[in-house]
């Protein structure tokens, strides 16, 4: 059994890193702010469930799988959700065809089935709760919290007020309000690019019920027939699965403020508790090709199209291609999405297929230095690198091989010889493999169909043989006309025979 490892990890709200100490390490409990289901989930939308996805399964491994708790939320209650429904089915709407309560039921359905098919892709496990918004407006049989006692809750201890239609949390009722984002209230006034709704106390109030029309969809509460803010929401699901406090919030970079801010001022003053989640992580940035994500850009890619059309760099990329993409830049830090990390990720996967294959490897158990690699803060790069670092040992005499492969130059001490022998060297690699696994990652097997590797093999050994009888030109021209394809021979020879032996590899 692999060791367990000593858990740091970035929390926002104190600007350092820590040591993860879990309320209950019986029962380690994780919220992460899930889709508003109202288009397909972008490529930026698969950061936070890939990075998360690797923190369950490293709190899993260190805790016990049966002492994790992960909730992640849909959002299925939105002004995005029914400007989506009157687009999308607007002339049945009008005709009386289709009510939009059952537009909104079709569209949130379409998109949350496709979000789990592509995250499923991806290698994402299933959260042990998916609560959906709706499902928590009113109060339930089950005592689970609900938001519209949350907001009555927040009415009573006067840290919320009925207006003009709507129900506000008062900022200026919690005394550090903008303890995670680091803006006080004055900053707050001070920028505001809008005039402040007559109806509210301060500028950074925000809205925790809101009423509806006739037409739009709506909750019977004590302030009239309405809907939620989309802040109440989180602080509701979180609460009802995780508790009052509990160890983990996650989510991107973008969600720190209003976002996550108002989920503290509301669960807080709610509860009357010092904090929410004791850790707040978020996940960097991500942009395409260099520039911000956009569909006037051009650059705008839903997971779905990356996996199955053929939109960006002229193919399609599987799931695990995209996620070990993902994996290589460090949560915190941005990413530049391109197709040349893309190709880099595919050939990383399909180089440790080969090596699988050729060393009849299969998965072992975590190597210990990965998987405290992997605990300090998720340094995902830093153990991709371990992962190469087992594949490539022993795999070379050190005369041949590569300088940054050579023994001694990974961390291991002058003294490491690498794996000496076969049996050395597939442990090594079952090693990797059970690393890939964790990281939640399998090899993929070259692209090329069988019948071109055959092909490509066959030209091989005519070309071998070319080289026996002195035939020189005719044998590079083989080499050259292989390379116009994107196929590069590379020559040696085997160490045990002599023997002249060519290997062969797609460059794109």
């Amino acid at each position: 059994m692999a060791e367990k490892p000593v858990l740091t990890l970035y929390n926002t709200l104190t600007r350092s890193k820590e040591p993860f100490a879990p309320i209950d390490p019986d029962n380690v409990r994780m919220y992460v702010c899930g889709p508003t289901v109202y288009d397909f989930a972008h490529i930026g939308n698969a950061r936070p469930v890939i990075v998360f996805d690797v923190l369950f399964r490293l709190l899993r491994h260190v805790y016990g799988e049966d002492h994790v708790t992960y909730a992640r939320n849909i959002t299925d209650v939105d002004d995005k959700i029914n400007a989506r429904a009157l687009r999308d089915f607007g002339k049945e709407i009008e005709g009386g065809a289709l009510s939009l309560n059952e537009a909104i039921r079709r569209v949130t359905e379409k998109t949350a089935n496709q979000f789990h098919a592509d995250i499923a892709a991806l290698g994402a496990m299933q959260p042990t709760h998916e609560p959906r918004a709706t499902e928590f407006v009113q109060p339930r049989g089950d005592g689970k919290v609900d938001m519209i006692t949350l907001i009555e809750r927040l009415i009573e201890r006067g840290h919320a007020y009925q207006a003009g239609g709507e129900v506000l949390f008062d900022t200026q009722s919690m005394a550090d309000y903008g303890q995670l984002s680091k803006r006080n209230l004055d900053e707050q006034q001070a920028g505001a690019r809008v005039a402040v709704d007559a109806h509210k106390k301060n500028p950074g109030d925000f809205v925790l019920w809101k009423l509806s029309s006739p037409e739009e969809p709506g909750w019977e509460s004590p302030w009239g027939r309405g809907r939620p803010g989309w802040h109440i929401e989180c602080s509701a699901m979180s609460a009802a699965y995780l508790g009052e406090t509990f160890d983990i919030h996650g989510g991107g970079l973008d969600l720190i403020f209003p976002h996550h801010e108002n989920e503290i001022a509301q669960s807080r003053c709610a509860h009357g508790t010092p904090v929410m989640s004791n850790v707040w992580m978020h996940n960097g940035f991500l942009q395409v090709e260099g520039r911000k994500m956009s569909k006037s850009e051009g650059n705008f890619f839903t997971i779905s199209e990356l996996l199955h059309e053929e939109k960006f760099g002229g193919r399609t990329w599987p799931g695990e291609v995209l996620r070990l993409a993902m994996l290589m830049t460090h949560y915190r830090e941005p990413i530049d999405f391109s197709v040349k990390r893309l190709e880099e990720a595919l050939a990383a996967l399909n180089r440790w297929e080969r090596i699988a294959r050729e060393e009849s490897a299969e998965p072992t158990e975590p190597d210990a230095k990965f998987l405290a690699l992997l605990a300090d803060d998720l340094s995902t790069p830093d153990a991709i690198a371990r992962i190469h670092e087992l594949m490539n040992f022993g795999r070379w005499a050190d005369s041949s091989a590569p300088k940054e492969h050579q023994k001694g130059s990974f961390g291991f001490g002058d003294g490491f010889s690498g794996f000496e022998s076969a049996n050395d060297r597939r442990s090594g690699v079952g090693a990797a493999l059970a690393c890939l696994e964790f990281l939640g990652l399998k090899v993929v097997r070259d692209e090329l169909a069988d019948d071109l590797k055959q092909g490509v093999e066959a030209i091989i050994q005519m070309r071998l043989e070319l080289l026996k009888a002195k035939n020189f030109a005719e044998a590079d021209k083989i080499r050259d006309d292989l390379a116009e394809k994107g196929i590069q021979l590379k020559d040696g020879k085997d160490p045990g025979t002599g023997e002249r032996v060519t290997t062969w590899e797609v460059r794109r």
